[in-house]
């Protein structure tokens, strides 16, 4: 082993072992973090999507397989502190594969402000994902629960452009530590 500044490097077991902490325990946080509302990080009732800007910054760094691992794991998740329906899965598991699609036709640089602006794109495409399945949950049973289909919709747009905004502005947050674990 070589040693760097008096400390030995770390064996491939314990980087494994960090590793799995690190993508676990950040994992867990953004899960968390996701229904705590704090004072200044809220936008017309609406806080970031943590599990998305996870979702996205894996996805970045890992092939498409991965990222649709990621966002299905972290949607069930979500479902197991939300509710069933309608599932975030499905979203986490669409933000996975295209944020990962994206990568690998090299259309993401290693530069945040592009990230930021993926996850404002996948943060509207996750929230209509959500619109859809209220929508076709209404269509399909008479008695569902949900608003009706222009109401839906209506609220779509407050929901999808507030969680966009806020999400993207909160990626600098997460990327940096993370991208900096999983690029090093």
């Amino acid at each position: 082993m070589t040693s760097s500044k008096g400390k030995e490097a770390l064996s491939d077991f314990q980087k494994t072992c960090l590793n799995i902490v690190i993508v676990v325990g950040s994992g867990l946080i953004c899960l968390l973090l996701s229904p705590m509302r704090f004072p200044g990080i809220e936008l017309l009732g609406i806080a970031p999507n943590w599990l998305l800007i996870w979702v996205v910054i894996w996805s970045i760094h890992h092939p498409i397989i991965d990222g649709a691992i990621a966002g299905i794991v972290l949607g069930l998740l979500q479902d197991g502190l939300t509710g069933p329906f309608p599932t975030h899965a499905l979203s986490l598991l669409v933000v996975g594969m295209l944020t990962a699609r994206l990568q690998r036709q090299r259309l993401i640089q290693e530069n945040v402000v592009l990230v930021a602006f993926i996850v404002f794109g996948m943060a509207v495409v996750a929230a209509t994902i959500m619109a859809l399945q209220m929508s076709f949950r209404h269509l399909l049973w008479p008695d569902s629960p949900y608003l009706s289909l222009w109401q839906i919709w209506r609220t779509h747009q407050r929901v999808a452009l507030s969680s966009a905004i806020l999400s993207s502005l909160w990626t600098p947050a997460l990327y940096y530590p993370l991208h900096r674990w999983w690029k090093g």
